[in-house]
């Protein structure tokens, strides 16, 4: 088997199954950062320059520092709130491109559980990213986050 790059390239079904794996742990560490509010952690899955824009906010945010700002200011809310937030992503679609990067593209489903067990869904977002190799690691250098409603 062989799968069609956005250059005319080829990936044999084995290298494209390896990077789809990749892609699938990456994003399984990166929301359980999130989930358990390791910030640090999770700013850390993106490049130093990347851009992460979401339905929420105005503009793009910049930066890993302002990222990691963002969802610490998230997980303090959640805290207050009580309960728990969890993500859960799904419907993963990886495309290689011939410059190395990977473009990818999925459902994220967050969901809190309330103290008392009970959860319910708060929102269903279609994520779409661009992952780049950095220090040996898959990094984001883009996210673009939309409403599943609207994408």
């Amino acid at each position: 088997m062989t799968v069609e790059l956005m250059d005319t390239a080829t990936l044999p079904g084995r290298e494209f199954a390896a990077l789809y794996a990749q892609a699938q742990q990456f994003y399984t560490r990166q929301m359980r950062f999130l989930d358990t509010h390791d910030t640090e952690r999770w700013a850390g899955t993106f490049t130093e320059d990347a851009v992460l824009e979401l339905p929420s906010r105005p503009g793009p945010v910049p930066a890993r520092a302002r990222l990691a700002r963002y969802v610490r200011a998230g997980a303090e809310r959640q805290r207050r709130a009580g309960g728990r937030l969890d993500h859960w992503v799904g419907k993963l679609d990886v495309r290689p491109r011939a410059d190395g990067s990977l473009h990818t593209r999925c459902s994220a489903l967050a969901y809190v559980t309330a103290c008392d067990g009970g959860s319910r869904v708060l929102s269903v977002c279609v994520m779409e990213d661009v992952l780049v190799r950095a220090g040996g690691e898959w990094r984001i250098a883009h996210r673009r986050v939309s409403r599943d409603d609207l994408a």
